[in-house]
C-alpha cells in the first residue's frame, strides 16, 4: 500500500496543475510553427519543441515531491532508459515509488491548436524484487491541457479500491465544480461512437476494413443514404478514455501492435505510460482489456508496445468482443482457436 495516499494525490493534482498552466503558457505565446518543431527521438517517437516545455516541469516538480516520497520517475525524454531516481544518488532499491508520467498525451493534436491534450500519471508501490507494472497502480490522475481559446478543463483521478472523482476547473476565475464519470448506458453501438484506432499510416487500410466489418456484422448490411455509427480518430489514449469516461464513447480498441507485427515490422503504437490511468476507467465499471480477455498489463517502461480494447459497459463488451475476436482471427492477427 501507498503511504499517505490521499496526500500523495493531492501532491500530484497539483503538479498536474502545474504542467497544464505552463503548457497553455507557451502556447499562448509561441506559434504553431515552432511548437510543432521536431527536436528529436525517444523511445521510437517523435519529440516535439511542446514537450520540452512539459518535460522540463515534469522534472522539477517531481524533483521536489520525491523529498517526501523518493520515486524511480519514468517517462520520456529522461534519455535512453527513459528513468531517472529521485532524489538524486538515491538507490532505485530505495525507492517508495514507482511513477510513469506521460506530460503531454495528445502532443499532435494540441501543438496545432485542434484538441485538448492530457497529462497522465500512475503511481505504484516500488516491488522492489522485480519490475513494476500496469497492474500495481494503485494512484491514477488524468488531467486536460486545454486549447488556449478553451476556458474549462476536466481531470480525474481515483486510488485503488478506495475512490475515484473527477473535476471541472474553469482557468480564468479559478472556479471548480465536480465532475462525475457517466459511461453510456446503452446497449447496442447502433447510432453511438466508438471504433479501431488508425491514426498513422501504414496499418490504416487493413484496421478500417475489421472496424467496417465488425459494424456490419453487428449490424447488418449498411442502409443507402444513411449511417448507423460514427467514429472519433483522437489521438491520445487518455484522451479516448475521457472520452468513454464522459459517455460519448460506447466502444474502442487501440490494436496497433497487432497489425504492425503482421507486417514484420515496428510502428508507433501505444506504450505503458499512455494507458498509466485505466484504473480509473476500470473502478468506474470500463472494461479495458487485452486479446486475452483479461486488465491490460505490461512493464512500466517507454517502449513496450501496448494494444488493448475499451467498453463503456458490460452489454456493449458482450455485443462487440466476440465479433471483434473473429474478425482478429480471420484477419490472423491473433491465433485461430
Amino acid at each position: 500500500m501507498i503511504r499517505n495516499a490521499s496526500a500523495l494525490l493531492l501532491r500530484i493534482r497539483d503538479i498536474h496543475a502545474h504542467i497544464r498552466d505552463e503548457v497553455v503558457r507557451e502556447t499562448e505565446r509561441s506559434a504553431i510553427e515552432t511548437l510543432s518543431t521536431a527536436v528529436g527521438e525517444d523511445a521510437g517517437d517523435t519529440i516535439f519543441a511542446i514537450d520540452r516545455v512539459s518535460e522540463e516541469a515534469l522534472l522539477a516538480q517531481f524533483g521536489e515531491l520525491s523529498r517526501e516520497w523518493p520515486l524511480v520517475l519514468i517517462a520520456e525524454g529522461l534519455g535512453t532508459t527513459g528513468r531517472t531516481v529521485l532524489p538524486e544518488g538515491t538507490a532505485e532499491s530505495a525507492a517508495e515509488l514507482v511513477v510513469i508520467v506521460d506530460p503531454i498525451d495528445g502532443t499532435r493534436g494540441l501543438m496545432y491548436q485542434k484538441r485538448s491534450a492530457w497529462i497522465l500519471t500512475g503511481v505504484a508501490p516500488n516491488p522492489r524484487t522485480r519490475p513494476a507494472r500496469l497492474s500495481d497502480i494503485e494512484i491514477a490522475v488524468q488531467s486536460e491541457i486545454p486549447l488556449v481559446k478553451q476556458h474549462l478543463c476536466d481531470s480525474f483521478w481515483a486510488i485503488k479500491d478506495d475512490v475515484v472523482a473527477g473535476e471541472r476547473v474553469n482557468r480564468l476565475t479559478g472556479a471548480r465544480q465536480p465532475v462525475q464519470p457517466r459511461p453510456s448506458q446503452s446497449r447496442t453501438i447502433l447510432q453511438g461512437f466508438g471504433n479501431i484506432s488508425r491514426f498513422f499510416p501504414g496499418t490504416r487500410a487493413l484496421l478500417a476494413s475489421i472496424d467496417d466489418a465488425l459494424v456490419e456484422r453487428i449490424l447488418g448490411k449498411l442502409p443507402p443514404n444513411r449511417t448507423v455509427a460514427f467514429e472519433d480518430q483522437y489521438i491520445s489514449s487518455g484522451g479516448q478514455f475521457y472520452e468513454l469516461l464522459m459517455g460519448h464513447d460506447r466502444w474502442l480498441a487501440d490494436l496497433r501492435p497487432l497489425a504492425w507485427k503482421q507486417r514484420g515490422e515496428r510502428g508507433l503504437c501505444c506504450h505503458p505510460y499512455d494507458v498509466c490511468t485505466e484504473l480509473i476507467a476500470r473502478m468506474v465499471g470500463i472494461p479495458v482489456l487485452g486479446i486475452d480477455g483479461n486488465t491490460i498489463d505490461a512493464p512500466l517502461d517507454v517502449d513496450t508496445d501496448v494494444h488493448w480494447m475499451a467498453f463503456a459497459n458490460a452489454h456493449l463488451r458482450a455485443q462487440v468482443l466476440p465479433v471483434l475476436m473473429t474478425l482478429l482471427r480471420e484477419h490472423d492477427l491473433i491465433p485461430h482457436l
